[in-house]
């Protein structure tokens, strides 16, 4: 071993001890260090540090081999169809669907439509939910892209769209505020509320207890549960809203291209699909121009479903529950505490704090996604974007940006309805690198952050690398760190292979 592997081997292992002190309980989880031997021994062999699982988590070797044992062993057709091949796929699918119901409590309460991913989910809500001149759509600031969509939809039926703010430092919902809110709704009109179970921007999780409350005011309640079942477990017995959007992949990796939505029955027929398509219908006709949708979920999955796929999901659950849950909600726990605790005492030698962190310093309502910006001893913010690709050179895996969350970026990063006016007013020139420099032009404000996420498999090495990358600022200047290599115009990285 070199000896800077040597000298590094050995601050580690004083780490962690010192962590194990501080955080006991961390010891009974230890199965999961020898899941991650087993099954997800690439991490270390790739000399890989993860910390996007907010992202999306990572597979198991065994969830990939016992899904290509499954095809390898059957013929599997199209499920739209009663031959044989089809319909041994179609047992898979309902199989499948059972499972989802059964994992979530949700019984014969809910109603189970596979989409391509929570995004998917979401729009197909969103362009289904019966809104109208006198309805309202309430959401958070702390929202996703993909739910802030859907007051396109909205708006185009002439409701009224509101937005509940979120308090600074901790980035929670405003209670008070949305309390007001809630009671301008006419109970009489069909209404929506919408917000995140753990925000994918701060991991902040927001107080379930609002599905209840929000419902005996009048309102439907939308929860996206995208960010929060990976390391929480949602019981649909326990938490009613009428709908709920999750991506498997963000749970247990693979596979992608598989989302759901969980729709309470009561509120699904109230639910009015705009169009018909292949495999939606009972009935259709083109000289009688009419059509009679199909019952339950089959109105609402769109053409073929990814039916080799949806296999996979099952056995994705049956690893998770092998796992158990509170194994995982409990290693995050311990991990992000220790990291939020060393992050927060990093300073630069005139004293200046390095770091500052978004949402909950302390791990009392939040999960395991930390977010934060760097700061140089003279109290400037470096630049997000270099700080990932000098972690990229480190074999760290962390995400920057707004994650398609701009409420949350916008009141964490202290952006105002006027910033945003000045980026709008750019017109078509408007893009991630203009508004980016514009906002450094508007008080050296940031236009993103740096999130780590921990997850299924993470353990205090991938944390302790992370925190000793972080502490590497330490007394350096913006000048000094370099300026970002590349320019993004969008969320979207697209390098040229030329």
């Amino acid at each position: 071993m070199p000896r800077s592997d040597a000298r590094e081997r050995l601050q580690l292992d004083e780490a962690a001890a010192d962590f194990l002190e501080r955080y006991p309980s961390y010891v009974e989880t230890e199965a999961l260090d020898r899941l991650r031997a087993a099954e997800y021994r690439r991490l270390d062999d790739c000399r890989q540090v993860y910390l996007d699982y907010t992202g999306g988590s990572l597979y198991a070797e065994s969830q990939i081999e016992k899904h290509l044992a499954l095809l390898r062993a059957g013929v599997f057709g199209n499920p739209h169809s009663a031959n044989p091949t089809s319909a041994a796929m179609t047992e898979h699918v309902e199989r499948t669907r059972r499972a989802v119901l059964d994992y979530f409590r949700a019984g014969s309460d809910y109603i189970l439509i596979f989409t391509q991913n929570a995004s998917g989910a979401l729009k197909l809500l969103g362009e289904s939910f019966p809104f109208g001149p006198a309805s309202r759509y309430l959401l958070t600031f702390d929202n996703h892209n993909s739910v802030n969509g859907i007051r396109e939809f909205a708006r185009a039926k002439g409701a009224d769209v509101a937005y509940a703010p979120l308090t600074m430092p901790g980035l929670q919902i405003d209670l008070e505020r949305l309390e007001t809110l809630l009671d301008q709704a006419d109970p009489a009109y069909p209404n929506l509320f919408a917000f995140p179970a753990q925000s994918n921007f701060s991991g902040v999780k927001h107080p379930l207890d609002l599905v209840a409350k929000a419902k005996k005011k009048g309102w439907s309640v939308l929860l996206d549960a995208a960010a929060f079942v990976p390391t929480s477990h949602l019981d649909l017995q326990a938490v009613q809203p009428d709908f709920v959007a999750i991506s498997f992949y963000k749970m247990f990796g693979y596979p992608t291209g598989i989302g759901a939505l969980l729709v309470r029955r009561p509120a699904f027929a109230k639910l009015k699909r705009p169009w018909f398509a292949g495999g939606t219908v009972n009935f259709a006709s083109v000289q009688g121009q009419a059509h009679v949708l199909s019952p339950n979920e089959g109105a609402f999955e769109d053409g073929t479903l990814n039916y080799l796929s949806i296999p996979a999901v099952e056995i994705g659950l049956r690893h998770l529950q092998s796992i158990g849950m509170e194994k995982i909600s409990e290693r995050v726990r311990c991990l992000a505490g220790w990291l939020l605790d060393e992050l927060l005492a990093l300073r630069h030698s005139n004293g200046r704090a390095m770091v500052r962190i978004y949402g909950p310093t302390s791990t009392v309502s939040r999960g395991g996604t930390v977010t934060l910006n760097l700061y140089d001893p003279e109290g400037h913010l470096l630049d997000y974007r270099r700080v990932e690709e000098l972690a990229g050179a480190e074999g760290i895996s962390l995400r920057t940006g707004c994650f398609c969350n701009p409420g949350a970026g916008e009141i964490a990063e202290g952006l105002t309805e006027e910033d945003m006016r000045a980026g709008f007013n750019l017109g078509s020139d408007i893009n991630l690198i203009s508004f980016v420099r514009m906002m450094q032009e508007r008080g050296h404000k940031s236009a993103g952050s740096i999130r780590a996420s921990i997850g299924l498999v993470s353990n205090f090495s991938d944390v302790w690398h992370f925190w000793n990358f972080i502490a590497g600022f330490r007394d350096q200047a913006r000048l000094t760190i370099g300026d970002v290599t590349f320019d993004v115009d969008s969320c979207r990285v697209i390098r040229d292979g030329s």
